[in-house]
């Protein structure tokens, strides 16, 4: 049995949930998404608390409040740490938390001792822990269809990504193609009028003398129209 809470502190709503018993938390680490952080009070029995964070969100961007209820929720559900005031609360990452073969049901240490935080708790705040309470729903749910689910859909997203990246690359390439062939024609048609050195090209008159090629055409066509005008005298 899971025991969900919803926190609307923050917008959307955040999704909190814990194990029912010591047996139940085995279950929540062993089939944890990547979007979880886990929280438990520090050096106390307690709950196994975790946060599902919402997509996009890293656990650097919890707010405050949020974070309240959460360590309140961990004090709550701790017999002992209930009754105490000054207590602390550690949290990290699901991916940080490092289950072996000796050791108890329930019982967790981490991968790199760095990536845990604390949160520190004066007090119990009943305001927090009813206004969770009137949120609690309990549930069973198949971890292993949920994470299998989890995973298809994330899959599903880095295809559809992909995709859209090799699109946008496709666009882009065929965008230079266009461009260099544009050029590569003007280069050409410009270098139909000129010369090997740039210039326009010269040609050699009848008497020996260059001249600009487009001087020599008109000249040829102003010498055909007299021959063509003396014809008819």
């Amino acid at each position: 049995m899971v025991y969900y809470y919803t926190s609307n502190v923050v917008s959307p709503a955040a999704t909190i949930y814990m194990g029912k018993d010591k047996f139940e938390n085995e279950e929540l680490i062993k089939h944890g998404w990547p979007e979880d952080v886990w929280f438990h009070v520090d050096k106390l029995s307690s709950a196994h608390v975790y946060l599902r964070l919402a997509p996009g969100e890293t656990w650097d961007d919890i707010p405050t409040a949020l974070l309240d209820d959460l360590a309140q929720l961990c004090k709550a559900n701790s017999i002992t740490g209930n009754k105490q005031s000054n207590l602390t609360i550690i949290y990290t990452p699901w991916s940080n938390l490092l289950k072996r073969g000796d050791m108890a049901p329930g019982q967790v240490s981490f991968k790199n001792n760095q990536l845990v935080r604390r949160v520190f708790v004066a007090a119990r705040e009943n305001a927090i822990v009813n206004r969770l309470n009137k949120t609690k729903r309990e549930e069973s749910p198949d971890f292993v269809q949920q994470r299998v689910d989890r995973d298809k859909l994330e899959a599903g997203k880095r295809r559809a990504e992909a995709k859209k990246r090799d699109e946008h690359e496709r666009r882009a390439a065929e965008e230079r193609r266009r461009d260099k062939d544009a050029r590569s024609y003007s280069s050409l048609f410009a270098g139909s009028r000129k010369g090997a050195t740039g210039k326009s090209a010269k040609v050699t008159d009848i008497f020996g003398d260059e001249v600009e090629e487009d001087a020599a055409l008109d000249e040829a066509a102003q010498g055909r129209d007299e021959d063509d005008f003396s014809d008819l005298l």
